[in-house]
């Protein structure tokens, strides 16, 4: 037991973080094989008010972004995910022993930018199957609108397990970059 923890004793502290990235990646794969064995595409099933279980493919980004183009963009995606997963390896890897909310995030983003990228490799398109929506006259420029039953509904961009991840680990980022700010400032260290 003692040899385990001594082979282990050299890494840095925000590596002991990477389970969550490993717990992303497997309910990350793991749902959107239960959405590709469950679901038929493009057929909404209803859960609750607002929130369909939709099977779709995005062979874009983020929004669909570049989604309409004759498939160049799948290696182009698959290339800049792999670079940002590497350098935001080497981020954990530097981080400092009390910078756990930053380690947390960085392991969320990360098993995101995988869950994704695993996609992409072997579908050549992302799956995506969380549909949200809300009703109104008329939609916002980022909502698509579907109009049934005489009722417009403006759909938010269908996203997975890993894109949840991912907004998580940015919104822990930014909350700790806008909380961390306080410590550091000129301001807090007089007095």
């Amino acid at each position: 037991m003692w040899q385990v923890q001594a082979r282990f004793a050299g890494l840095p502290k925000s590596l002991h973080w990477l389970w969550i990235t490993a717990v992303i990646i497997v309910l990350d794969l793991l749902t959107k094989q239960w959405a590709l064995s469950n679901l038929l595409p493009y057929r909404p099933v209803p859960l609750l008010p607002y929130f369909d279980l939709t099977l779709m493919f995005n062979p874009g980004a983020a929004f669909s972004f570049l989604s309409d183009q004759d498939g160049w963009q799948r290696w182009f995606f698959i290339v800049v995910a792999s670079l940002v997963t590497i350098g935001l390896v080497i981020w954990l890897l530097k981080l400092e022993a009390g910078e756990r909310l930053v380690a947390v995030a960085l392991c969320l983003i990360i098993g995101g930018a995988v869950g994704n990228l695993i996609d992409r490799i072997h579908y050549g398109h992302v799956i995506d199957f969380v549909d949200l929506y809300y009703v109104a006259g008329s939609c916002l420029p980022l909502f698509s609108d579907v109009i049934r039953n005489g009722i417009t509904q403006c759909h938010w961009p269908a996203f997975n397990i890993a894109d949840s991840a991912i907004l998580s680990g940015v919104t822990l980022m930014l909350f700790d970059a806008f909380t961390s700010g306080d410590k550091n400032s000129p301001d807090s260290k007089q007095g």
